[in-house]
């Protein structure tokens, strides 16, 4: 593991030491675990991005052509 030096606000730390404890872990694996999240939420915007390049208007009109013209199930509708 890699140790590194995080100033952050006097506000923030205070809530982020709440959350930790409310959560049961250390404020270091808070910390780390929402790092983690946020990687993860820009790792699958990146994702997203490179599949939506793959995809085509007229692809997607073609699959939805398929599906029939009914009415919804009782429990689906609004």
């Amino acid at each position: 593991m890699t140790a590194m030096t995080l100033n952050l606000p006097e506000s923030i730390h205070r809530r982020v030491e709440e959350l930790a404890q409310r959560d049961g872990v250390s404020v270091d694996q808070f910390v780390a675990t929402a790092v983690a999240e946020k990687l993860s939420a820009l790792a699958t915007v990146d994702y997203l991005a490179e599949r939506a390049k793959r995809g085509s208007r007229e692809k997607f009109e073609a699959v939805l052509a398929k599906v029939p013209d009914r009415e919804p199930e009782p429990h689906d509708r609004l």
